[in-house]
């Protein structure tokens, strides 16, 4: 395989998942935010690796664009780390919420290629967050690939990547994530402020 045909492919592989994503859990998603937002709760968002660096991303967006008090606990190096070294990766975001006093009123935003799970111990630290959340009664939304994991179990609203490509699962699903919260933020329902390029002539 060359790779133009390589990117040929990824490109196709794209426009089936665009075909394929459930819309109507987009706006599920739109509608818990709405409520949060009403509510005056918090939006925490969870993720490793890329998610981790989505959910940086999706803070800004989510604070500048739609309104709503965003965090999440991996912009903290310092925090996390002490938490690590301490406590564990697998308790890190647990208690992190611990600490944040979560409650009815906020939202877990979870951005992963798997949803979490933990009979393969595959991102605990997603599940035992995840778990806490629902006894706190928090609501639980997420984008995740493959069959969604204990996100897509517990979550109130949820999109999985669909998966057209088993060598392809992680980028597409990195990829995706970032399209599905853009859309979210700038949808009409949830975004209160406007974005500078839209605002310029």
């Amino acid at each position: 395989m060359t790779d133009l045909d390589y990117t040929s492919d990824f490109l196709d592989d794209a426009i089936k998942i665009i075909n394929l994503i459930d819309k109507s859990q987009i706006q599920n998603m739109i509608d818990v935010l709405q409520t949060v937002r009403e509510n005056e709760g918090r939006l925490f968002i969870l993720g490793v690796g890329g998610g981790a660096g989505h959910a940086s991303h999706a803070v800004n967006d989510f604070r500048k664009i739609a309104g709503i008090e965003s965090y999440a606990p991996t912009d903290n190096v310092s925090e996390l780390t002490a938490r690590v070294n301490d406590d564990g990766w697998e308790t890190v975001f647990v208690n992190w919420l611990k600490g944040s006093r979560l409650n009815s009123k906020d939202c877990i935003f979870v951005f992963s290629v798997g949803g979490g799970n933990e009979e393969k111990n595959v991102s605990v630290n997603l599940v035992n967050a995840l778990r806490f959340a629902k006894e706190q009664n928090a609501k639980v939304i997420g984008v995740v690939g493959r069959d969604g994991g204990y996100t897509a179990k517990v979550s109130d609203a949820c999109v999985i990547i669909p998966t057209v490509n088993e060598k392809t699962v992680t980028p597409q699903t990195e990829a995706f994530q970032a399209v599905v919260w853009h859309l979210i933020v700038s949808s009409p329902d949830l975004q209160k402020f406007e974005m500078k390029w839209e605002s310029t002539k």
